[in-house]
């Protein structure tokens, strides 16, 4: 384990340790799993983004040409609007 010594603004610390209580965990807990989460958000981010650059529209087109052209079963349709 590494420790951080972070400061904050005293109405964010005030915020924070309401929801760490409210969520039942210790106020370090809350704060890793904040950062966390960020850190999950943006790698998905940076993942998604290289996946989009490897894509290719003529070749998304040709496949989806492939598809047959046939009504959805019932269960799959849209309601009408």
């Amino acid at each position: 384990m590494s420790n951080l010594s972070i400061q904050f603004p005293d109405s964010l610390y005030k915020s924070l340790q309401k929801l760490a209580e409210q969520d039942g965990v210790s106020l370090d807990q809350f704060i890793a799993l904040a950062v966390a989460e960020k850190i999950a958000a943006l790698t998905t981010e940076g993942y998604l983004q290289e996946r989009v650059s490897q894509g290719n529209r003529s070749k998304y087109e040709a496949v989806l040409a492939k598809v047959a052209d046939i009504k959805p079963e019932p269960e799959d349709q849209l309601p009408p609007t």
